[in-house]
């Protein structure tokens, strides 16, 4: 008797479930569309509604020049998220965006964070992913599932004492829903603290990736993250003003002799109003038209690239390897999110 195959894997994006298969092209790993991480008045880390046409700009050219599949976006609580606009830029751009759930480092938790423990945050995480992100949009409430717990934050060595019950509730949140972490290291400090911790809850570092590890010039600690089995992310690329692109190519690169391609994401991390193209800023296009030229110049080939940029960050969202890219004929709107599709 034949039986029937399982389901094809899908994700959950902004504007509805997307089928693995059909993320294509490149895929950025660790990006923000909208965010507000304003504590001055200044208004520089702020990516609002008014810049919303300027991102979907961006993407829109990135997946008609190189076809760019899907943004994993960071934002989370506390940071100024806005699930509508985010499903207004992939509507206008044609690239399929990931929401998040969780809280940030210290410095941004909400309210809600004081003094519950471990086992409250990580019900409040797990009832946001199971009954999605609610949001008022014009047609009424609707919800949106994320697909990703992060970017759970710390900073320095050690997470602070907030930072750690916030890393354990995560932890907790992805055993129970089958979601993947993802942190935000500060300047790249504090990765293996924040694995042990996870793992220390029982997630597997298979399900973590840890960030901005392009801003710790430590090869030594990107090859321990990486042979433990987390994801190691070089998410901040294009950021020279806090290390040159020189030097993240060179701790790539090192990180790939050693045998760990399939633990490296790549990204820009495009955190305020000032990166954008629109304003002589590098913009979310750096890494594909800039970086990843350098990288294969130094040796890498089409398939090394495909790893890196698709597969990998497909596989840590999904826990499935989609495979090597197939190219072939397809019709435009299939690849389209804004064209309704059967999973």
């Amino acid at each position: 008797m034949n039986r029937p195959h399982p389901p094809p894997p899908v994700l959950h994006t902004v504007t509805g479930p997307l089928p693995l298969h059909r993320v294509t092209g490149p895929v950025l790993a660790h990006e923000h569309l909208v965010l507000d991480l304003d504590r001055t008045g200044e208004g520089a880390a702020v990516l609002g509604r008014r810049h919303s046409p300027a991102v979907a700009a961006e993407l829109a050219g990135l997946r008609e020049e190189f076809g760019l599949s899907l943004v994993v976006e960071m934002t989370c609580r506390g940071m100024g998220r806005d699930v509508p606009a985010l499903a207004e830029i992939s509507r206008a751009s044609g690239v399929a965006v990931t929401a998040a759930t969780g809280w940030y480092h210290e410095r941004f938790h909400t309210p809600e964070t004081v003094g519950r423990e471990v086992a409250e945050l990580a019900e409040t995480l797990v009832r946001e992913i199971t009954d999605g992100i609610s949001t008022s949009t014009g047609t009424g409430t609707e919800a949106v599932r994320p697909a990703v717990i992060g970017e759970i934050g710390s900073h320095g060595e050690t997470p602070s004492g907030p930072e750690a019950r916030v890393l354990r509730a995560a932890a907790r949140a992805a055993l129970a829903t089958g979601l993947p972490v993802a942190t935000h290291a500060g300047l790249g400090r504090g990765g293996p603290a924040q694995l042990d911790l996870l793992a220390g809850e029982g997630l597997a570092p298979e399900r973590i990736a840890i960030g901005h590890q392009d801003l710790l010039d430590r090869p030594a600690t990107h090859r321990a993250l990486a042979a433990a089995g987390a994801y190691v992310s070089f998410d901040t690329v294009g950021k020279e003003h806090y290390r040159s692109d020189a030097t993240r190519l060179r701790l790539l690169l090192a990180l790939l002799d050693a045998g760990h391609a399939d633990r490296a994401l790549l990204s820009c991390d495009i955190s305020r109003h000032g990166y954008l193209r629109t304003e002589e800023g590098q913009g979310y296009g750096h890494l594909l038209r800039v970086f990843l030229p350098r990288l294969r110049a130094a040796g890498a080939d089409e398939e090394l690239l495909d790893l890196i940029t698709r597969r990998n960050p497909l596989r840590l969202l999904t826990g499935t390897d989609p495979g090597p890219r197939r190219p072939r004929p397809t019709p435009q709107a299939e690849l389209d999110p804004r064209t309704p599709q059967e999973p």
